[in-house]
């Protein structure tokens, strides 16, 4: 089955790379780098250390208290953090700068991951939430590298999909070695695909282990400072199809509170000329933070179209909703809002974060809307209601504080697995 599987990975790979030039029509970053994609590096990490591949942004923000934890216990160690998108290749820059190696992750394409072993020579491999790759897993098996899937996730349609792929998917899943899963939900799925039981561990999810750097706090004031004396809600990381509908909802929020901000911050940037444009062509005034100009009383819609910044956005508003929910992508981290004491707000769609969405609801430190209409009525009622936004955004902080600990959990996975003694 493998062979079959790689067989249609060749034939594919012409539609494949058409669809990354097509992409880098709008993305400059996809156009650049081709070779890393088939394990061709023009330079490497000292060999012996550990490869952690992180798809995007929102896998590296994940990992970044894993990444510190192993450079403060084991200074010696080469980091390399691979991406699949130029997104995440800038947050990885941000965050670590020098600090790790980084790369573009190659094709599961025998050759391309032979390649990149051969050049980088792990002594472990850490995978990132879903990232589960036949050829990468067989071909560390046969090298004898450690594998483990930190901050693991599968939801219950992702475990339908693999669980049709029958003795195939039995086969790949067997083959990794070990799950950092974030929820007993999440380790019974797995187990299920074929993970042998003791070998899946329930850690928590890292993305509780979070902490807000002082300069963000710092930054927090000087923009909440810029926006003025003014109601603020913010739309974190949305899609197409859903910045419409959060337009929409503004529109009906400006009826209530006409001095009230939108932050509206797209998850994708080859999308921040498209929306600004659609910002204008619903008519309201527009403040893009990337022309650095004042943001006036006057201006309705700020647009963050500047990369690593969200953390600010977020602390900065009154009330924040989550993009990707809206709409059928699955929705992204509440966390970065509830740690800041930010009352969130998320649509039907979060098959991602279902776990983390289910505990802010049982907490009452979030709210699920189902449409424009009951968003806007959501964030209207909190703007109104300092008390109760106050409640809700405590809560959220609460849940946030109570819930750490999934990085010692996972370090300890980690450091258990890991061959020798790098330190």
């Amino acid at each position: 089955m493998r062979r079959l599987y790689t067989l249609v990975l060749y034939l594919l790979l012409p539609a494949v790379l058409l669809r990354l030039a097509w992409r880098g029509l709008r993305a400059p970053g996809y156009r650049e780098r081709w070779a890393e994609r088939f394990g061709r590096l023009s330079a490497g990490p000292d060999p012996g250390g550990v490869w952690i591949h992180a798809v995007s942004v929102g896998e590296v923000q994940a990992i970044e208290p894993l990444v510190r934890h192993l450079r403060e216990a084991h200074p010696r160690l080469a980091l390399t953090i691979t991406t699949s998108t130029p997104t995440g290749s800038e947050r990885v820059k941000l965050l670590f700068g020098s600090d790790v190696f980084h790369a573009y992750c190659p094709y599961d394409l025998p050759f391309a991951i032979r390649r990149f072993l051969d050049r980088v020579q792990p002594r472990m491999l850490i995978m990132v939430e879903t990232e589960i790759w036949p050829n990468l897993l067989a071909l560390c098996a046969r090298r004898g590298i450690p594998t483990l899937l930190a901050n693991g996730r599968l939801s219950m349609r992702s475990a339908r999909g693999y669980g049709r792929l029958g003795a195939f998917s039995r086969q790949v899943f067997s083959g990794i070695g070990a799950v950092a899963a974030q929820s007993q939900a999440d380790a019974d799925r797995f187990v299920s695909l074929g993970v042998p039981p003791e070998r899946v561990s329930v850690t928590g999810s890292i993305k509780f282990d979070m902490r807000i750097p002082a300069s963000v706090q710092e930054q927090i004031q000087v923009l909440r400072r810029a926006w003025g004396d003014r109601s603020v809600w913010v739309a974190a990381s949305t899609h197409e199809g859903e910045d419409e509908q959060v337009l929409s909802a503004h529109r009906r929020v400006l009826q209530e509170m006409p001095s009230t901000l939108l932050v509206l911050v797209p998850r994708h940037p080859e999308r921040f000329d498209k929306v600004a444009a659609l910002v204008a062509r619903h008519g309201f005034r527009l403040c893009r933070r990337s022309s650095e100009q004042p943001c006036g009383e006057d201006v309705q819609v700020f647009l963050g179209d500047t990369m690593g910044e969200l953390p600010v956005f977020l602390g900065g508003a009154d009330v924040a909703f989550i993009g990707g929910s809206l709409v059928k992508v699955g929705g992204h981290n509440m966390l970065e809002a509830a740690a800041q004491g930010v009352p969130v707000v998320f649509g039907p769609h979060v098959f991602n974060f279902s776990g983390i969405a289910r505990l802010l609801r049982d907490r009452e430190a979030g709210v699920m809307v189902e449409d424009a209409a009951s968003l806007a009525a959501q964030v209207s009622a909190w703007l109104q209601d300092a008390s109760e936004r106050s409640r809700i955004g405590e809560n959220g902080r609460q849940v946030v504080e109570e819930n750490r600990g999934a990085l010692q959990r996972l370090a300890r996975m980690v450091d258990e697995r890991l061959p020798g003694n790098p330190a």
